[in-house]
């Protein structure tokens, strides 16, 4: 009910309804009045266009605070079950993390390139949390020995995914800070040719 109220349709029917009134003030309509009004309000408000749909979060600030805090959350768990995993995989989340949450810090930016921030949240929000999980979840013992086959151990496979997660985290940075090298770059030939013009 509330929601109606702040809807558009509420509104163009209040603007029919204070038409009603302003015919029955001005003598057009007489004791018939509250019908006008309603039938005035109904009809504005079937023809006024429905709500928006927003499907996507409005609040870029709040949900990028929302991931950069999992985030933090991931690596303190892996951090705390560090003898539990393979090798290198602990400074691979960390490092992974660390390039997410940077992305993430500037989230009036990463809201302005859609394809840069949908490839930021899914790595946050699901692609490093997967590998992660489905990792730990697996016994020890199983996790560190290989399968039958020589096929990789499932902290071999972490390590890979983690790999790529990294490799895909830096190309997604890339793309984010494409515009601050390509004004760096053409601030370094600005120099060098004004050096060359001797002022």
């Amino acid at each position: 009910m509330i929601r109606y109220l702040g809807s558009t349709k509420n509104l163009a029917g209040c603007v029919g309804g204070l038409i009603g009134l302003v015919l029955y003030l001005t003598g057009v309509v007489g004791g018939l009045w509250p019908v006008v009004v309603a039938a005035l309000y109904a009809v504005f408000a079937l023809l006024a266009p429905p709500e928006r749909v927003r499907l996507v979060p409005v609040d870029a600030v709040a949900e990028a605070g929302q991931l950069r805090v999992a985030l933090t959350s991931l690596v303190d768990k892996v951090t705390a079950r560090a003898q539990r995993m393979p090798g290198s995989s602990v400074d691979g989340v960390r490092r992974i993390a660390e390039v997410l949450d940077d992305l993430l810090s500037r989230p009036d930016r990463l809201s302005a390139d859609p394809d840069v921030q949908h490839a930021v949240i899914r790595l946050a929000r699901t692609d490093l949390p997967l590998s992660v999980e489905a990792y730990l979840n697996l016994p020890w013992w199983f996790a560190a020995k290989r399968r039958a086959g020589g096929e990789p151990s499932a902290g071999e496979e972490l390590v890979a995914q983690l790999a790529l997660l990294e490799t895909e985290a830096h190309q997604v940075a890339e793309r984010f800070y494409a515009g601050d090298v390509n004004q760096q770059a053409d601030h370094t030939r600005y120099l060098r040719e004004r050096g060359q013009e001797g002022y």
